[in-house]
């Protein structure tokens, strides 16, 4: 089941969590948040991380080490951790996720997916967030497709509950980088007018390998502030030994 890819990643996360402790957010892929739908291999674990910066001086730094594993069907668990300073104040959110695939995707027709999760407070345990989502992805080609997503949002310190969107085009343009373009964001009352505004990340992923790719993204207003961004992520997979590239088993670009 991959205990070896299982192990060395959560050593790897031991390894760099030290300048980690956390914020709000939840990843979908990588740094992006529009989801894909579809999940990696059983037994395949990846460690994704980031640090973005922003033009009003907020700042986040995160890490996202997951596993597929298979209890009943494949499940990717993973556990983002989040270390942010938002008008000067630092904060260190928790943010457990499960997701599933439901119907799988394919040139020409949509696949599902389904995750949930929520986010706590690092330090009080206080419960901030839940929310669920279904991502759907279209598969245009082996080198693009279009990831829509929906759902559900609740925000427990103001008790308000949002419905979150998102609209992503990947577009894997040579054998190495890929672009992404994506808006997102959620709809329902707020006492700032930037949280409930559209939100936008664009970015370039270099991935030489199956194993490593790093990300660089401008974002706008992505979470909620109205500002902009830039983003540095990467993402180190751990692969099922003698298992399939993953574009060649599921078309992940």
């Amino acid at each position: 089941m991959g205990t070896r890819a299982i192990t060395a990643a959560f050593a790897t996360i031991m390894a760099i969590s030290p300048w980690l402790t956390a914020g709000e957010a939840y990843a979908a892929n990588g740094a992006y948040a529009v989801d894909a739908a579809d999940i990696s291999e059983v037994g395949s674990c990846k460690v994704e991380s980031w640090m973005s910066a922003a033009t009003n001086s907020d700042f986040s730094a995160v890490a996202n080490p997951s596993c597929v594993v298979n209890p009943f069907k494949p499940v990717e668990l993973s556990l983002l951790t989040n270390r942010a300073r938002s008008d000067g104040d630092w904060s260190t959110t928790i943010a457990p996720k499960a997701k599933m695939n439901i119907v799988p995707t394919g040139i020409g027709k949509f696949g599902f997916s389904f995750y949930a999760g929520g986010a706590f407070d690092a330090l009080t345990g206080e419960n901030l967030t839940a929310f669920a989502v279904v991502p759907a992805t279209f598969r245009l080609s082996d080198t693009m497709r279009i990831n829509l997503n929906g759902g559900w949002l609740w925000d427990r310190p103001s008790d308000r509950h949002y419905l979150t969107y998102g609209f992503g085009f990947d577009w894997k343009f040579t054998e190495v980088l890929q672009w992404t373009i994506e808006a997102f964001g959620q709809a329902g009352a707020a006492d700032i007018p930037s949280v409930v505004h559209p939100r936008f990340q664009t970015g370039v992923r270099y991935r030489p390998n199956e194993i490593f790719s790093v990300d660089l993204i401008y974002g706008r207003n992505i979470t909620g502030e109205n500002a902009n961004w830039i983003t540095l992520g990467t993402t180190i997979r751990f692969p099922v030994p003698e298992g399939k590239p993953a574009r060649e088993r599921t078309g992940h670009l």
